[in-house]
Order: C-alpha cells, then sequence, then structure tokens
C-alpha cells in the first residue's frame, strides 16, 4: 500500500483582498487616533462591497481624524482607482457610523496605578514560534505571505502586466520525508479582461512562483494551480464583500498551532485581542531561540478589567529541551504580562512602526517592520536560568 504524504498548507492574500483593504483601513484609522492622541481608545471595523464602504465601531479620541480621507488614501495607494477594478476609491460611497466607546468597558480599562490598567475585554490568546525558519515562523505561511507580496510589488512596479490587486496564495509544503519540500503552489491573481492568459500564467510561474520559491532553496518541480476557474476579472469589493478581522488566520500562522478568534486590525492596545497576543509571541520566540524547545505555543487568558492573566499555558509539541514546570517558571519570571507593561516594553501607544503596515501580509515575523514583539532581548536571560 502507497505510503500517505503528511501534508500541510497555508494561505495569504493580497493588501487588494477585499477582507484585507477593510484591515487596512481600520489600523490606518488607528495610526491617525494615535498619533493625535496616544490615549485614544479604538475598535473601528470596516464593511465593503461594490461601490460601498462603510466604517462603524466606538471610538474615544481627541484627534481630529478624516476618517473619509482615509479610507479613500488607502483605497487609491492599494490601486482601487475605478470600477472596473472592483471599486473606485475615489468617488465612492463612504458612510462613518462610529460612535464614542461604551463607559462601561471604560471604566474597567483605566485605573489610577497605571500598570494596573484592565484588560480591554476578556479572551484567550496564542503565540507561536518554531526554528523551522530564520524568523521563527511556520514555513508554510511565510512562503505564502511572500507570493503575494512579491506579485503586489511587481503590480506596483508595473512588471506584472495586466494584474489587479486583488490576490490569494496557497502553500501545500510535503513533510513526508521529515524534510520539508514543496507539494503544490496556488496563486489566484485578479486580473484585466484583455489579458493573454496563457503569457500571464507563465508570468506568473516563471517570474514570482520559481522566484519566490528558489529564495528558500526548495525545489522548483512543485505542482502549479493559478486562478483554478480560468478567469478572474471581477474581484475587489465588487466581487466580494470585505470585512474588517476576517483573515485571523493570515494574519498569524497559517493554521500552525491554536488561534484564540479575536482579530487584531483596529483595536488599540488595550485590547488584549492585539497585545497580548502580540506578547504571546514575543514570549514563545524567545523560547525557542533559547533552545528552551524547537516549537513553542503560549496561551494567555484574561477578564476584562483584570490587569493579571488568568492563566499562562505553554505547550512544546514534545520538543521541549528541560521540564516544562521549568518553561513556566522562566516565563513567570521574566515576562510581565499585564496590559499596561505590554503597551510599555512593545511602545504601543507610540509605536515605532504603523499599524497599517502590518494589515496585509501578517502580523508576526516582520523583518521590514520594527516590530519590538519580534525582537530576540531576552535570549540570553532565559539561557542563564535553564543552567
Amino acid at each position: 500500500m502507497e505510503k500517505q504524504k503528511i501534508l500541510f498548507t497555508s494561505e495569504s492574500v493580497s493588501e487588494g483582498h477585499p477582507d484585507k483593504i477593510c484591515d487596512q483601513v481600520s489600523d490606518a484609522i488607528l495610526d491617525a487616533c494615535l498619533a493625535g492622541d496616544p490615549t485614544s481608545h479604538v475598535a473601528c471595523e470596516c464593511f465593503t462591497t461594490t461601490n460601498l464602504f462603510v466604517i462603524g465601531g466606538e471610538i474615544t479620541t481627541k484627534a481630529i481624524v478624516d476618517y473619509e480621507k482615509i479610507a479613500r488614501d488607502v483605497l487609491l495607494r492599494i490601486g482601487y482607482d475605478s470600477n472596473e477594478k472592483g471599486i473606485d476609491g475615489a468617488k465612492c460611497k463612504i458612510i462613518n457610523c462610529i460612535k464614542n466607546q461604551s463607559q462601561d468597558i471604560n471604566m474597567g480599562v483605566e485605573k489610577e496605578v497605571e500598570e494596573e490598567q484592565g484588560a480591554g475585554d476578556q479572551g484567550i490568546m496564542f503565540g507561536y514560534a518554531s526554528n523551522e525558519t530564520e524568523n521563527y515562523m511556520p514555513l508554510p505561511i511565510v512562503i505564502a505571505h511572500k507570493l503575494v507580496r512579491y506579485a503586489s510589488f511587481l503590480r506596483h512596479e508595473g512588471k506584472f502586466k495586466g494584474a489587479r490587486p486583488d490576490m490569494k496564495s496557497q502553500v501545500t509544503i510535503d513533510y513526508t520525508s521529515g524534510s520539508a519540500k514543496i507539494d503544490t503552489v496556488l496563486m489566484s491573481v485578479q486580473h484585466d479582461p484583455d489579458v493573454d492568459l496563457k503569457e500571464f500564467k507563465e508570468f506568473i510561474v516563471e517570474n514570482i512562483m520559481k522566484v519566490v520559491v528558489k529564495s528558500f532553496g526548495f525545489n522548483d518541480d512543485f505542482k502549479v494551480l493559478i486562478n483554478p476557474t480560468g478567469r478572474f476579472v471581477t474581484g475587489g469589493p465588487d466581487g466580494d464583500t470585505g470585512l474588517t478581522g476576517r483573515k485571523i488566520i493570515v494574519d498569524t500562522y497559517g493554521g500552525i498551532g491554536r488561534h484564540g478568534g479575536g482579530a487584531f486590525s483596529g483595536k488599540d492596545p488595550s485590547k488584549v485581542d492585539r497585545s497580548a497576543a502580540y506578547a504571546a509571541r514575543y514570549v514563545a520566540k524567545n523560547l525557542c531561540a533559547a533552545g528552551v524547545a524547537d516549537k513553542v505555543e503560549i496561551q494567555l487568558s484574561y477578564a476584562i478589567g483584570e490587569a493579571n492573566p488568568t492563566s499562562i499555558s505553554v505547550d512544546t509539541f514534545g520538543t521541549e529541551k528541560i521540564a516544562k514546570d521549568k518553561i513556566l517558571e522562566i516565563i513567570h519570571s521574566l515576562f510581565d504580562l499585564r496590559p499596561a507593561a505590554i503597551i510599555k516594553r512593545f511602545s504601543m501607544k507610540k509605536p515605532p512602526f504603523k499599524y497599517e503596515d502590518l494589515a496585509a501580509y501578517g502580523h508576526f515575523g516582520r523583518p521590514d517592520v520594527n516590530c519590538p514583539w519580534e525582537y530576540l532581548d531576552r535570549v540570553d536571560e532565559i539561557k542563564e536560568m535553564m543552567k
């Protein structure tokens, strides 16, 4: 009997995917609020469909923010400048439904002692790291991100003729032999109606798929799928509605590891859905880099209005090099996981990055964005405690 392959697949989507448009506008609004008022409380959600963009949620800020201009600027930056492409950022209808944050939530978050600031919501968050790649991310999602990111770069440069903004990728890795091999690469790319499909597909294979895969040092004899329905002209918000927070697996680890269900974009750092998920990644990555285990998953849980996590859990999938109770001792000793401490360590109210930059191509393993939760600045302390 033929041995069954051990396969794992992750997907990514481009900046032009309808859900990602909404994520980027939500985070661009967050950036504007924090720039004008670092104490802003933001929970911003967006929705888009044919010729329509809706901005909703709860925002309390002293900043002067032109929500409509931000939405139009993001759409036009991505390349949505005509209804034929999916939406016209300059002319589409925009509806603003923003209101102030509930005082019931605010009184649980704001405390006289800053360090005792409560979590902005209850929930569970996960962080993951693996030594499979140099940035301690799972291999399938890293390759999937690079495919759509590179394709979008070529589109902006004018080198990817006929391509439109809406794109998706999917990468299947074969782990049967114990080492990774590329099994299948799938890309769906929106295109102009008059494009030569044969040339279009050849360009994707030769100038995107093979270039990206070879940059990781892998085989180029993988199976190829491109626009499996045969045609992808109608795309963007005209082809599919978009919502903030609907690509949570693309934003994190591509399906490897667990997820607490909370989205990131449009939320200020008092929302532990975002800040604690970043902190969990920080803990997991530093533990993995220190050699505690080959794979590390951290779970945190919080209660609204309470500062300290209600629980901290670690899973090393049998790859640990030291005892589990020692790993937990290291976490409790070295990492302050109260929301205020997380916000301060990562400078999340006056960040050295733009949240909008994280709203496409993942929030983790991003060497192009100065993300403090990606710093390996606790490795030496961890190694010292491992002795």
